[in-house]
């Protein structure tokens, strides 16, 4: 294992592969601004989050909490810890209660992104 303290000012040479991962679409989302907010590559906030988990760590301070908080909101991402091993995958594109009464189709909807810190 390796020490925290010993780690502050060095860099760990690791090897890294591509994955083929599949997620909830809005978790994603608020996943990929998080990261953009904090100029991090998607897989650096995912290393942190599984690393810090690994430790019984919470990988966020109150700040980026809140951040998410927002970025949940923006994203309309109503899930939280309990949906975690309930959630199943449907079509493509379409949420429970998200499709036109009119046309059955899903609403796909783009929004922009809140701006990343300066």
């Amino acid at each position: 294992m390796v020490n925290n303290n010993a780690l502050s000012n060095s860099k760990l040479v690791i090897e890294r592969v591509q994955t083929g991962v599949r997620m909830e679409k809005r978790i994603l989302k608020v996943l990929k601004a998080f990261a953009e907010f904090h100029d991090m590559t998607l897989g650096d906030v995912l290393e942190g989050i599984v690393l810090h988990a690994f430790d019984g760590k919470t990988p966020f301070s109150a700040a980026s909490l809140a951040r998410i908080r927002e970025l949940k909101k923006f994203y309309e991402l109503d899930l939280d810890s309990g949906a975690s091993h309930h959630l199943v995958e449907g079509r493509p594109g379409k949420r429970a209660g998200a499709a036109d009464t009119k046309t059955g189709e899903a609403k796909t909807a783009e929004k922009k992104a809140p701006e990343r810190r300066k």
